[in-house]
């Protein structure tokens, strides 16, 4: 099979900015809101060229500190991250989002490394920070969605009960659907760049599984922790 892959340079880049472009111009008649995408967009562009340099750099480091280092900036981060939504924050829900997510995803990261991959050593940065970025951003989203949920609930005078078990069902939306999708509608993202890179597709198969056991996993346990510390702390 065929290992190489496509080199994409970055005039050819600008083909993929169409669709964009069209969608920017949509967004902006129908909400009025000329920042929040540039914003997006711009962060997005800056945040990874600064970590394709960085990952080289951890990458070549072989560090457990470096590593562990970066999974504590990325959980911080996604901490902080996944309360954009809320209307009303304070110290104590950053740091509830906070637990949520490091229990949740760092419970399932150790299953996958030390269960699963068996890695050697385990803190292969190569494997281990990608891994837990796609763990920590699928519990982040996931928390975001609960967090803006369960305030709404609770705003309409829902009970803890009620308004809990609509957040904790809105939250996972965007994961069962996956689910229901991939295989199908989609062929997600690891699994593709495997693809192409010249990975048999059985082998891609495995570890796709992998990741939508860990991504539902993971947000499914920050989601019901976050939700439990909301009622521990009423």
């Amino acid at each position: 099979m065929n290992t190489s892959i496509y080199h994409i340079s970055l005039l050819a880049l600008l083909w993929a900015c169409i669709p964009v472009a069209i969608m920017i111009i949509i967004y902006i008649r129908w909400t009025h809101d000329k920042i929040t995408l540039f914003y997006a967009l711009a962060r997005m562009l800056i945040q990874l060229i600064l970590i394709g340099y960085v990952l080289t750099y951890i990458f070549a480091s072989d560090s457990p500190y470096l590593v562990v280092l970066i999974l504590s900036v990325m959980l911080v981060a996604a901490s902080i991250i996944s309360l954009r939504p809320m209307q009303h924050k304070y110290r104590g829900l950053y740091l509830k989002a906070f637990a949520a997510i490091a229990i949740g995803g760092l419970f399932t990261l150790l299953m996958i490394i030390f269960g699963v991959l068996n890695l050697n050593p385990w803190y292969e940065a190569k494997f281990l920070i990608p891994l837990a970025g796609m763990i920590f951003a699928n519990s982040m989203n996931a928390v975001s969605i609960a967090a803006e949920r369960y305030e709404s609930e609770v705003e309409r005078g829902n009970l803890y009960e009620e308004a809990r078990a609509t957040a904790y069902s809105a939250s996972l939306i965007p994961i069962v659907n996956a689910l229901f999708a991939v295989g199908l509608v989609s062929l997600p993202g690891m699994m593709t760049g495997q693809i192409l890179s010249g990975v048999d597709p059985l082998i891609a198969v495995r570890y796709q599984i992998m990741v939508m056991l860990m991504i539902l996993g993971s947000a499914g346990i920050s989601v019901a922790i976050y939700l439990i510390l909301l009622k521990k702390g009423a």
